[in-house]
């Protein structure tokens, strides 16, 4: 795992957003900080400790130590229909699998705050050959979770592509957005976090960027970004015909059925 990043959507100075990209061996400290005790997650509530635990990152894989020595966090999977860690008090080191991550803390202030964690780099192995050494093996290019959120999102994208319907444009994020709609666990998915699946899959799954002018503007860069992940997957063939059935039918869909 070359890095994750650490997402707190709300925190910091003027409760602005925090994004902290970490390399193997670097670690990151939450809690509620002072001028003796910094942190580099600002978790601003009277029932988080000064120093609350910490973040690090190994070679594959991340681990939080808890330094409560009451309170237990949970590190939820968002992706996983409820599945979800405990972290017990005092704690050190505890291995996190999940490849995406929430990591919460009882908290006064509506009950618990939160922040995110993406370790991008999970590798996954090629089917092993007949009597071929383990050594021999070669890992994916991009590692992609098939049953993740952001792998939807990429589909949605392709969509029109992959049914030949000689798009002359991406599809736009509120019409991601609604062509989710339908699937199971998406109906409350919002065009912001649409946006954010988009900016995870080309900075850290797909490792491109925005092919924007110099000078353009915010919307110019994010549908340059857009461009720039569907033209990657469909050349690759990351995304294929056969992922279609991940969506939802369509109306026209829908229509022939009724």
């Amino acid at each position: 795992m070359s890095g994750l990043v650490v997402h707190l959507p709300g925190g910091g100075a003027g409760g602005g957003a925090v994004t902290l990209r970490l390399g193997p061996g670097e670690v990151a400290r939450f809690g509620r900080g002072d001028a003796r005790t910094p942190v580099e997650l600002r978790l601003d509530d009277v029932a988080v400790s000064r120093l609350a635990g910490q973040i690090r990152v190994t070679d594959d894989h991340w681990q939080l130590s808890n330094h409560s020595p009451t309170q237990s966090y949970l590190v939820e999977n968002p992706e996983g229909a409820g599945e979800y860690l405990r972290v017990p008090p005092r704690r050190a080191g505890a291995p996190i699998p999940f490849e995406f991550s929430r990591v919460v803390l009882p908290a006064r202030a509506g009950g618990a705050v939160s922040f995110q964690v993406f370790a991008p780099d999970h590798l996954y192995l090629d089917p092993p050959g007949p009597g071929g050494p383990l050594t021999g093996r070669t890992v994916t290019a991009y590692s992609l979770d098939e049953t993740a959120t952001y792998f939807l999102v990429l589909v949605a994208l392709c969509e029109p592509w992959l049914r030949d319907r000689s798009p002359v444009s991406v599809p736009t994020t509120p019409e991601v957005v609604e062509r989710l709609r339908g699937r199971p666990g998406c109906g409350r998915l919002t065009a912001r976090a649409v946006s954010s699946h988009i900016d995870y899959l080309a900075e850290e799954k797909l490792r491109i960027g925005a092919p924007a002018a110099a000078g353009a503007g915010r919307v110019e860069r994010h549908n340059g970004k857009r461009d720039a992940v569907v033209g990657l997957a469909l050349r690759f063939g990351i995304v294929r015909e056969e992922h279609l059935a991940l969506l939802p039918p369509s109306r026209a869909e829908a229509v022939a059925r009724g």
